[in-house]
């Protein structure tokens, strides 16, 4: 590799284990590895400007927009008290359920804002249903964690597969004649939630409980509010189902949905009661945002410098020799590296080295595909590998006055990780890796 390439490589690195080990806060050590790459001649600034897709961010930050209003229109404290009622007073129910609403929503929603909106209301009913909070929470983490990558609202990796591959909405439920991510998911994730129910929580016995005790809102206290907000966010996806015909970028269809609700909400003024527009804006996540654009350029500038063609160069044989074992390689590597490794970079990293294979006659599509749920369903193992899981720790510690353990931690992570992993592999294996194999 010439010098530039190899201190491309050395920042890089530099850079992801600062972020890793939380040396420094993990936005500052993306930017000044941005940086330090603009002044070693690496890119320049019009470069690094450049490499930033700005319509995946605007996805993102259009979508966390939205949710905010939707966290505040008590929609999903209502869902919580309806999934207590559906349990029936069973704890063990009350988990798979309220997993399942964390999981639907982070398909639209951020997994971290989706553990902020359930964890505060899933913790009386936890108290009320006499079971320990830790494992109720873990559980809702995990699974907003899992779902973000069913479809291209919920999270980063996903928009990131757009971004490089240009997976379009619908790609996520059928592609190339086969079911994809949506329906793969779902299937590992009935599995999982199954079999973490007879592994945890199929022995809590029956509680009868008082809702009007609970001091949570039972009811939508602003029905218009909560209609307006609901409805918007459905046309705003329906619009980015229909992108290839409306021909514009997902991110400005998002950011009309954004900018569009806000209006509506401040015209409608104090018959929606919604909260002020500078409110939801200081509750954004700017600190994720400025990292997301400096992941961003880092990666750009390892492929400016061809880094990640020789990669794809490396492996290239490997994949020639045996697709299937390739991809069980990456698969299996992927899962546990992004235990402990931000799983974001990770993923977009890789991303484009695949896409360094297709020019070679390798098929792409099984190895995204993969990767995306390898790299999705192996962060759950640690908290390093995804921000969602150190929110819901923190509500857990909080909650119960004390410090969760790592090996108390890792007694829900692990099998629920490895179930997740090991389910979605064998799909994943038969729909698209064995057929595009040699």
């Amino acid at each position: 590799m010439e010098p530039l390439a190899w201190v491309a490589v050395i920042v890089f690195a530099v850079a992801i284990i600062a972020v890793i080990t939380n040396v420094v806060d993990s936005t500052v050590a993306a930017l000044v590895g941005v940086v330090v790459m603009i002044w070693a001649g690496v890119m320049s600034d019009v470069d690094a400007f450049g490499l930033v897709d700005w319509n995946v961010m605007a996805i993102l930050v259009s979508v966390w927009i939205i949710a905010s209003y939707f966290g505040k229109t008590g929609v999903p404290s209502w869902l919580s008290v309806q999934a207590l009622k559906l349990s029936g007073g069973r704890p063990g129910l009350l988990v798979i359920i309220l997993s399942v609403l964390a999981g639907v929503i982070s398909m639209f929603v951020d997994n971290v804002v989706v553990i902020l909106m359930m964890a505060p209301v899933a913790l009386p009913l936890a108290r009320a249903l006499r079971m320990p909070v830790t494992p109720l929470v873990l559980m809702i983490g995990f699974a907003a964690n899992f779902m973000g990558s069913a479809l291209l609202l919920g999270d980063l990796p996903p928009q990131m597969l757009h971004s490089v591959a240009g997976a379009e909405f619908m790609d996520f439920f059928w592609q190339h004649g086969r079911p994809s991510s949506f329906p793969l998911l779902m299937v590992t994730f009935a599995v999982t939630l199954a079999a973490m129910y007879a592994y945890g929580f199929r022995g809590y016995g029956r509680q009868a409980v008082d809702l009007d005790a609970l001091g949570i809102e039972t009811r939508i206290p602003n029905k218009l509010f909560a209609s307006v907000v609901v409805c918007w966010f459905l046309l705003t996806v329906v619009g980015m189902a229909f992108r290839q015909v409306l021909g514009v970028k997902l991110g400005f269809i998002a950011l009309t949905g954004a900018i569009s609700l806000v209006l509506l909400l401040e015209v409608l003024g104090e018959r929606v009661k919604a909260p002020e527009f500078e409110k939801v804006l200081e509750e954004l996540d700017w600190r994720a945002i400025l990292f997301y654009i400096a992941l961003f350029a880092l990666v750009g500038g390892l492929e400016k410098m061809h880094v990640l063609d020789m990669l794809a160069a490396w492996l290239k044989p490997v994949f020639k020799e045996s697709y299937a074992l390739g991809a069980t390689v990456m698969y299996w590597v992927t899962v546990p590296i992004v235990g402990i490794v931000e799983h974001d970079a990770y993923i977009l990293t890789f991303l484009h080295t695949i896409k360094g294979l297709e020019a070679d006659g390798v098929p792409p599509w099984p190895l995204w595909w993969m990767l995306l749920w390898s790299g999705t369903l192996g962060s759950n193992l640690t908290v390093a590998g995804a921000p969602a899981l150190y929110a819901a720790l923190n509500i857990c510690q909080r909650e119960e006055k004390r410090k969760v353990s790592l090996r108390e931690f890792l007694a829900w992570s692990v099998p629920f990780t490895l179930v997740a992993s090991g389910v979605c592999y064998v799909l994943g294996m038969l729909v698209w890796v064995l057929p595009y194999g040699k």
